[in-house]
């Protein structure tokens, strides 16, 4: 079944700054082929990848920059790749977990949807997970190139563009912190 991709074409396109994480304990921004296939999908969306890392499988490591980025004006998402397994080395989600304010479910459940009709019942092995911290959208994928292949061409593009319609995630950036605001 095709998604329904609709795009508005009379409002702006507004281009969102990302970071990148690669979790690995054998990868090098060389061989970093999952890393330079989200960088080149982000850059041809017109989107902005402001900031690229590798981090060991350290829990304290990934949630040290996950730290760094909310706190960074200058990014709006997050994305990361590898570390959302289900062996003793993935802490991915555990270090999401430590930072999100809010999960974004509906992020995993439709990557691993997407992932079933590829991969079959091996997506029950992905952990992939999204979520929203200081006003900063996180999201954590697999570290295959085909995961983010899909992550990205199937849901991120898209609730990444600000003319997607009925609704993207874009257009909430400003209310994100709405909750901090004082009543008066």
């Amino acid at each position: 079944m095709d998604a329904p991709h609709r795009l508005d074409e009379s409002l702006p396109f507004l281009a969102v700054n990302v970071a990148l994480l690669t979790v690995s304990d054998s990868r090098s921004l060389e061989d970093d082929r999952s890393g330079d296939t989200l960088q080149r999908l982000i850059g041809e969306a017109g989107h902005r990848v402001v900031k690229r890392e590798i981090r060991r499988d350290e829990a304290e490591l990934i949630e040290g920059y996950l730290r760094d980025c909310v706190a960074d004006s200058g990014v709006d998402v997050v994305i990361t790749t590898g570390g959302t397994g289900v062996t003793g080395r993935d802490v991915t989600p555990e270090a999401f977990k430590r930072v999100m304010e809010k999960e974004i479910e509906g992020f995993g459940e439709l990557f691993r949807w997407i992932s079933y009709g590829k991969i079959g019942t091996s997506t029950i092995q992905s952990r992939a997970l999204g979520g929203v911290a200081g006003g900063t959208y996180l999201f954590a994928l697999p570290g295959s190139t085909g995961a983010c292949k899909d992550g990205w061409n199937e849901i991120l593009r898209w609730q990444l563009d600000s003319r997607h319609k009925p609704c993207n995630l874009v257009e909430l950036m400003p209310r994100l912190q709405e909750h901090l605001k004082q009543t008066g």
